[in-house]
C-alpha cells in the first residue's frame, strides 16, 4: 500500500512539473521594455497573452532596457541568463541605428549574446531591425544581413523585422503608420504593438516548440 501511495505521489509530482509553463526571457531595448505604454500593453505582456491564447504555456520575463544598444545587451547577457530561462528572445539594434553605429559592431555584439545562449543550451529567437535608407545602400545591406546570417549560424529562430506587423498593415505609407505609433514616431503605441505581436507570434511559437522537443 505504501509503495502504491509513493508511486501515485511521484506521478502527481511529475505531472505538475511537466505542466509548468516555459520561462522565456526577452532581452532588448525600449521596444521590449514597453516605453511609453501602460504596464500591460507593452510587447512582453501582449506577446505572453498571444502565446497562451495560441496554445503555448509561457511566462515571458522582461529584460528590456530603454536606450540599450547591442553593446549594452552583450554586456548584460550573462547576468540576464544567469537564472537559466528555457528560451531567449533577442530584440536589439534600433539604438545602434539611431546612433549610426557600424554594422560590424552590432554583428559582433549580437554574436556574443547568441554565443552565451548557445553555451548554456538556451534556444533563441532573434528579432531583426530593418535599417533605414538614409545611411546609404551599403550600410543598409550590411545591417539588414546581420540577423539572417546570425540566425543561420546559431540555429536560432528568425523573425526578420520587429515592425513587420505595422508594415503589413500600412504598406509604404508613413502617414498611415502614425496611427500605430507614439508621438515620437519611433515607438509603437498599444495598437501598433498588437500588430507587431501578431506578426512575431508564429516565430515565438516555433521557439516554444523547439524548447519542448
Amino acid at each position: 500500500m505504501h509503495k502504491i501511495l509513493a508511486l501515485l505521489s511521484l506521478l502527481l509530482f511529475s505531472s505538475a512539473a511537466w505542466a509548468e509553463p516555459l520561462r522565456i526571457t526577452a532581452l532588448g531595448d525600449s521596444l521590449v521594455q514597453g516605453y511609453g505604454l501602460p504596464q500591460d500593453q507593452g510587447l512582453v505582456p501582449q506577446l505572453e497573452r498571444w502565446l497562451n491564447e495560441n496554445g503555448a504555456e509561457v511566462v515571458l520575463q522582461n529584460a528590456g532596457v530603454s536606450g540599450d544598444t547591442t553593446a549594452g545587451g552583450a554586456e548584460r547577457a550573462a547576468w540576464t541568463l544567469s537564472d537559466n530561462p528555457d528560451g531567449l528572445i533577442v530584440l536589439l539594434g534600433g539604438n545602434d541605428l539611431l546612433r549610426g553605429l557600424a554594422p560590424e559592431e552590432a554583428r559582433a555584439n549580437l554574436t556574443l549574446i547568441l554565443q552565451e545562449a548557445k553555451a548554456l543550451g538556451i534556444k533563441t529567437l532573434l528579432v531583426g531591425i530593418k535599417a533605414p535608407g538614409n545611411y546609404g545602400p551599403e550600410y543598409k545591406a550590411a545591417f539588414d544581413a546581420i540577423y539572417p546570417d546570425l540566425a543561420a549560424e546559431f540555429g536560432a529562430v528568425l523573425h526578420p523585422d520587429a515592425f513587420a506587423g505595422i508594415a503589413a498593415k500600412v504598406g509604404r505609407d508613413p502617414a498611415a503608420a502614425q496611427a500605430y505609433m507614439q508621438d515620437d514616431g519611433i515607438h509603437p503605441n498599444a495598437r501598433g504593438v498588437a500588430l507587431n505581436v501578431a506578426a512575431i507570434g508564429p516565430a515565438a511559437l516555433q521557439l516554444a516548440g523547439m524548447i519542448t522537443q
